[in-house]
């Protein structure tokens, strides 16, 4: 019956073996496309109970690289040589498998660090002088150990890869011996008993063997899974073992789910993602389960991976709007860059205060994450292409600085030689002038070359100093002079005050002259007393000329009372009076006319310094002028009366 039953595979079955074998795909499943960093990965879609080949290399490296940035912060703050230090350690396993993520996150966290490092050096590079072209990075000590390091990684790599495909090969070809021995136990004549016995063991022999090439494992499982079906409906096994073996598969298919289900705790979506990939690995190896229960535990399953995929889905919808806020980030320092470098700097001081405000943008930059990879790489080379025009423009700047500093320290040379010719004058106040005019010209002479700045300025100073400390020692020994000075100027306006008038004006004004000589011939006061000193002694001086008047008025009455006392006697005295009363009226009337016009002009003057001067000249005119009008007056009235 059974040698019937298996001759019944007809030519159409043998034909259908052979296709399922060339075939990749099987109906209903999907094919997976390789993930991008602008595009969300699809999915783990199940459809029925036939599983696709779900993981591309593409997308295992990237997730792969997802959960070495999540070990990267057990390496948070080490340095370049910790690193290397901690990867020479690691390397010493030579099970590549073991280390993988850890070395894989050293490594992002060194190339991270020595980034920067190269940044920087770059950086000090091109602001030295240097041209980009011909910049040449040595790799350091950190730099030598990491690559020997990783070097021994990468070669246990290469050789436990040539070691795993060599053993994919081995068990193809045991899967394949499998698969022709399930053939022949199909074909078999022994017992039901035996029979099973053996598919059993074949079974367990098919679980135990390891991977196989990817473009081989679709074809295997599909042509295995054939034989199995095959195999049950050739030797009709009975239903109560049959069902044994179901709830086995059930069991182990329930467990799957769990473990699935347990997965949508897991903090790692690249972590939950390779593990669900696993357990899909595993369902597709386990056999079938009761027709009753087929339904629901694979709609549990499903939902599981359903759930798992919504939220990978998130976490990448996340990711793309992490990625376009990074771009808006970029592109708005790529605008302030442009503002910053739209007027083009005129000075060192300009330059430098640009450089520091662009490399302030470029730290900002580097704390900003990645956006897409197509845009990033876009937005990088526009904001590097502003930092290259930058430091070009600032380089041929400063190439055309050094003629001009040339040329500085040339006029600088010129105001030493001048400074060093006067810096033994004693013409104090004309050599203090030029001093001051020649270091006025000093300031606005740019700079010289950087290796002649210090001597040239240290000459000049010396010079300067020179000239200024002879004649702070000069005026130092005037100090005493000038004090005993104010006091002998203090003393002569006492003796002013206290000056006793004379009868005759000849002899007061001869006394007048000798004080004003005495006060000439006494030499310089200090000078913050110089002004007080002076004022008191003018005010001084204005009193005594006005007690002086005062005097000569009084004199002048009374000779003018006896003159007119002789006119009396005299026969032709009545009109020797009247002449005199005319005489009188005259300077009267000139005085007023000549008091009403210094009236007048003195409202004309401002106010200013000189204006005051000249009011205050004015003003003891009229004064004088008044009081020869009280004198002329007293006399008009001696004579009406």
């Amino acid at each position: 019956m059974e040698n019937k039953e298996l001759k019944a595979i007809d030519a159409n079955e043998k034909k259908r073996i052979v296709k399922l074998n060339q075939s990749t795909i099987l109906p209903g499943s999907v094919r997976i496309k390789v993930q991008t960093l602008t595009e969300a990965p699809e999915e783990i879609i199940p459809q029925d109970e036939v599983l696709p080949e779900i993981v591309t290399a593409g997308e295992l490296e990237e997730d792969e690289l997802e959960e070495a940035e999540e070990v990267q912060l057990d390496i948070e703050g080490k340095s370049k040589e910790e690193l290397a230090a901690m990867l020479e350690e690691l390397v010493q396993e030579t099970d590549v498998a073991k280390i993988k993520d850890q070395v894989t996150a050293i490594r992002v966290g060194f190339m991270k660090l020595n980034k920067e490092d190269l940044d920087k050096e770059l950086e000090a590079f091109i602001e030295g002088g240097g041209d980009k072209e011909s910049y040449q990075h040595v790799p350091d000590a950190a730099e030598e150990r990491f690559n020997a390091a990783f070097g021994i990684f990468k070669a246990n790599r290469a050789r436990q890869n040539e070691i795993i495909d060599q053993q994919k090969q081995e068990n193809l070809l045991k899967k394949r011996a499998i698969l022709e021995e399930l053939k022949e136990l199909i074909a078999s004549e022994e017992t039901l008993k035996k029979t099973y016995d053996e598919f059993r063991a074949l079974q367990e022999r098919w679980k135990a063997i390891g991977q196989v090439p990817a473009t081989e494992n679709a074809n295997l499982w599909n042509t295995y899974h054939f034989l199995v079906e095959k195999f049950f409906d050739k030797v009709n096994i009975n239903r109560e073992l049959r069902d044994l073996d179901m709830k086995k598969n059930l069991d182990a298919k329930i467990v799957l789910c769990e473990r699935a289900e347990e997965l949508l705790g897991e903090k790692s979506m690249a972590k939950a993602f390779k593990e669900l990939q696993k357990l899909h690995e595993e369902w597709k190896e386990i056999g079938p389960v009761p027709q009753d229960k087929k339904e629901e535990i694979w709609e549990r399953f499903k939902a599981a991976t359903d759930k798992i995929n919504a939220i990978r889905r998130e976490h990448y919808a996340q990711l793309q709007e992490e990625q376009n806020t990074n771009l808006a980030t970029k592109t708005a320092l790529c605008e302030k860059a442009e503002e910053l470098l739209a007027e083009e700097p005129t000075s060192i001081s300009g330059w430098q205060k640009k450089s520091t405000e662009l490399s302030d943008l470029f730290k900002v930059w580097k704390t900003v994450g990645p956006a897409a990879k197509k845009q990033n790489e876009e937005i990088w080379a526009r904001f590097k292409g502003l930092m290259d025009t930058f430091f070009a423009k600032k380089k041929e700047f400063f190439a055309t600085l050094k003629d001009r500093q040339s040329e500085n320290l040339e006029r600088k040379i010129n105001l030493c030689i001048e400074a060093e010719a006067l810096k033994d004058s004693t013409d104090w106040k004309k050599t203090t002038e030029r001093f001051k005019k020649i270091q006025e010209e000093w300031k606005t002479i740019g700079p010289v070359p950087k290796r002649h700045a210090d001597r040239i300025w240290k000459r000049f100073r010396a010079a300067c100093d020179t000239f200024f400390n002879r004649k702070a020692e000069h005026f130092g020994g005037l100090k005493e002079e000038e004090t005993a000075n104010l006091a002998a100027k203090q003393a002569l306006i006492e003796e002013i005050k206290s000056f006793v008038l004379k009868p005759s004006r000849a002899e007061n004004m001869e006394a007048i002259k000798a004080l004003q000589k005495r006060w000439i011939e006494i030499g310089h006061v200090p000078m913050k007393h110089k002004d007080a000193i002076n004022s008191e002694y003018r005010q001084a001086i204005d009193a005594l000329f006005d007690r002086m008047r005062a005097t000569q008025n009084e004199l002048s009455a009374n000779e003018f009372r006896e003159m007119m006392e002789v006119m009396k006697e005299d026969p032709e005295g009545g009109d020797k009076l009247r002449r005199e009363r005319t005489v009188l009226m005259n300077k009267i009337q000139k005085l007023r006319d000549e008091i009403a016009v210094l009236e007048n002009n003195i409202g004309f003057f401002s106010t200013s310094k000189n204006s005051e001067l000249m009011r205050a000249e004015y003003e003891k005119k009229i004064a004088r002028a008044k009081n020869d009008l009280k004198v002329l007056e007293a006399k008009l009235k001696m004579l009406d009366e």
